[in-house]
């Protein structure tokens, strides 16, 4: 795996052709400022890498990954852990942590089932700019 990889980098797997996914990325950026988050996408090298090592299989393409202490997370599990990491306001979603994760996730796969059609997709995964490139792992 890529040795540029700070050991405490808590990666944001994400479908990159997905704009909804992309927006999400695009939100947690300014939110992060201390960078807390790297991102790859889910069809990337590093992202099918990182899928492998967990043993997340290729159907988590539909969905938000979070790779953080060596532990993954997905779907809303996922949005949780990020916006728990993000603090200030975002951590008021921390609490839905204790609803069943087949409960939140029945939410979240009916939004990841219409995510094209409602949001769109890109032709190809999104290209970061500036200083958020240094953040995107190929």
């Amino acid at each position: 795996m890529d040795g540029d990889i700070p050991e405490d980098a808590a990666i944001v797997l994400f479908d990159g052709v997905c704009n909804l996914c992309s927006g999400f990325v695009q939100f947690i950026v300014p939110r992060d400022s201390e960078g807390k988050y790297r991102f790859a996408s889910l069809q990337s090298d590093v992202g099918q890498s990182l899928l492998s090592e967990h043993d997340l299989a290729n159907e988590e393409l539909d969905s938000i990954v979070l790779i953080e202490d060596g532990e993954s997370y997905v779907k809303s599990s996922a949005i949780i852990q990020i916006a728990t990491g993000l603090g200030g306001r975002y951590r008021l979603l921390s609490p839905f942590r204790y609803v069943p994760a087949p409960v939140r996730d029945r939410a979240y796969d009916f939004v990841a089932d219409h995510r094209y059609q409602w949001f769109g997709k890109k032709d190809r995964c999104m290209m970061p700019s500036g200083d958020v490139e240094s953040r995107f792992l190929e």
